[in-house]
């Protein structure tokens, strides 16, 4: 069942529904594009062993086809030894929806119901659920019947689940057969109260499953969130590599499960899959469950690599996603220009602003301070009042804080904001009440001429924070030109050369593939930014390159 190609025609014969397409093995690009015609655009090019969403290109036309081909090809090869592939009917838009069968040796076989995992990006999971949203008791049924009865066809025994995919009118097609325990198993093992890590090892053993289908219940709900090494704004997810400096999970939060293989001083690699760990949250129902997986984002610590934490927490705030209508294509749908971070309201804005400027001021007034006594006694009695500038992006703002108590009155857009804190400045994370509402925000860094970086909502923003004397003075700072990058091409992120295009004095169009850099498994095309004549070649197959390493200059 490992074998897609194996697995589809054993599927037909144990009357699953499968989806339209070709069987056999595609031999070359030629008759690739040959049955993707034949079929009828748009085709899934898929490795037969493949897994993890590698070795998979969608393709709408023969051009695409032919370019499809050979990455998936390439990428099968790579991660799996083996280039075998099959061609297949895209399902526009549809959803991801698997059913999780547990069998044994004695003919017994179960289906756990359903776990939804239409959030992907590149045919890789990023958030799953269990139960679905979408399905009804009749269509579960259906969909539980079908994967039992493959199970039962291929003498299957221990847990594994069965993929299908699930149209806007319920119509569900077989997908594939994962003989195995899959990274989302514990949304599964929340809403039936089943531990399936135990009832393999139980079925391994030789034991009868201990359970009817009757037994099956849905109690609440569970989401989980794929925290991967990722940068989100790079086509949602190019990996990042580094040394875990800080490494905190919040296991605090309650309802809270994190499956994790990596501690604070862990490397993370180009030679792995980039995943940090499964962040799992459950609640009597759908709402209570998202509410404790956006507490739990807020409160997980991680420094020293790039994190896909702020798209996680935008993803399951949208309205889309709380409605529940989601298909696999939400990502570029929903960020058809790219992800961009969370977009403040001029309300989150002012919070940000205040909070930024209270933190500020209560560094200051440390500072003041040794061993909780004033650092000199013959000290002036202490500042009340402070005016300050802050920038946020495009935008400078004055702001007015004042000290009460333990608390900061502060003036922002000509509204007064009260900031309240216990501000331990030495822990990663500060719960903040701005108003009565209650943040948890990190800061992430600063440095002594008063940038500083907060995560707020998810998001990491950058803000610069001067007295208004600095500020004055700022604008006779010289600004950095930028880099052109239209004539250079750098790494956008950490991997190995596998294959590059083009010689010093080629002419390249714009779009056109100059080199190939796979990281964790996966190939990734690297292009011009315009027309022009190649100048200079600084990286050759079989090279590790650096995120930001320079790979071709353009005259």
């Amino acid at each position: 069942m490992g074998d897609k190609i194996e697995s589809k025609l054993l599927a037909k014969n144990a009357k699953v529904n499968t989806i339209p397409g070709f069987d056999g093995v595609v031999k070359d690009a030629d008759e690739a594009v040959r049955i993707a015609r034949e079929i009828g655009y748009p085709v899934m090019i898929k490795a037969s062993a493949g897994g993890g969403g590698k070795g998979m290109r969608i393709a709408w036309d023969d051009e695409e086809t032919r370019e499809g081909f050979r990455f998936s090809s390439q990428e099968a090869a790579s991660s799996f030894g083996d280039d075998r592939l099959l061609i297949e009917k895209f399902i526009d838009n549809p959803r991801h929806i698997e059913i999780q069968i547990l069998a044994d040796k004695h003919g017994n076989a179960l289906w756990l119901n359903e776990r939804e995992c239409s959030i992907q990006r590149r045919n890789q999971k990023v958030v799953e659920e269990a139960p679905s949203t979408f399905l009804d008791p009749e269509t579960r049924r259906a969909m539980g019947e079908q994967a039992v009865a493959l199970a039962k066809a291929v003498k299957y025994s221990s847990a594994g689940t069965v993929e299908f995919l699930v149209d806007s009118s319920k119509n569900f097609y077989f997908l594939e057969m994962n003989t195995r325990l899959q990274v989302e198993h514990p949304v599964t093992e929340c809403i039936t109260g089943l531990d399936l890590v135990q009832e393999m090892i139980r079925v391994a053993k030789g034991y009868p499953l201990r359970h009817k289908q009757a037994d099956i219940p849905i109690n609440g709900w569970a989401v989980e969130c794929r925290v991967y090494a990722e940068d989100p704004y790079k086509s949602f997810g190019l990996p990042s590599i580094g040394k875990l400096s800080q490494y905190q999970e919040p296991l605090h939060v309650p309802s809270v499960r994190v499956d994790s293989g990596i501690q604070q001083g862990s490397d993370i690699s180009i030679y792995y899959d980039p995943m940090i760990s499964k962040l799992i949250t459950y609640g009597s129902n759908r709402a209570e469950a998202l509410k404790r997986m956006e507490e739990a984002l807020d409160n997980y610590v991680i420094r020293g690599v790039a994190h896909n934490i702020s798209l996680l927490r935008e993803v399951i705030i949208h309205p889309r996603f709380v409605q529940g209508d989601i298909s696999t294509k939400f990502l570029p749908e929903v960020y058809p220009d790219g992800f961009k971070g969370h977009k403040l309201t001029d309300l989150e804005r002012r919070e940000l602003l205040a909070t930024a400027a209270s933190l500020y001021v209560a560094e200051q007034l440390r500072s003041q301070r040794f061993l909780g006594t004033l650092r000199i006694p013959i000290a002036k009695s202490k500042r009340r009042s402070w005016e300050l500038s802050v920038r946020l992006g495009d935008g400078i703002y004055p702001v007015a804080v004042s000290k009460d108590g333990s608390s900061f009155s502060v003036e922002v857009d000509g509204m007064k904001l009260n900031v309240t804190s216990e501000w331990n400045l030495a822990s990663p994370l500060l719960s903040v009440t701005i108003d009565g509402t209650q943040r948890t925000i990190q800061r992430i860094s600063r440095n002594a001429s008063g940038e500083t970086s907060i995560q707020f909502l998810g998001t990491v923003y950058k803000l610069q924070i001067l007295t208004k004397v600095a500020a004055e003075l700022s604008k006779y700072m010289p600004e950095k030109a930028e880099e052109d990058t239209s004539s250079i091409l750098r790494s956008p992120m950490p991997g190995t050369v596998v294959a590059v295009s083009v010689k010093p004095g080629d002419t390249v169009s714009e779009g056109q593939e100059i080199c190939v850099i796979e990281a964790m498994k996966m190939q990734n095309s690297m292009i011009a930014a315009k027309t022009g004549k190649v100048k200079a070649v600084h990286c050759k197959a079989g090279d590790t390159v650096g995120e930001g390493d320079l790979l071709v200059e353009l005259e």
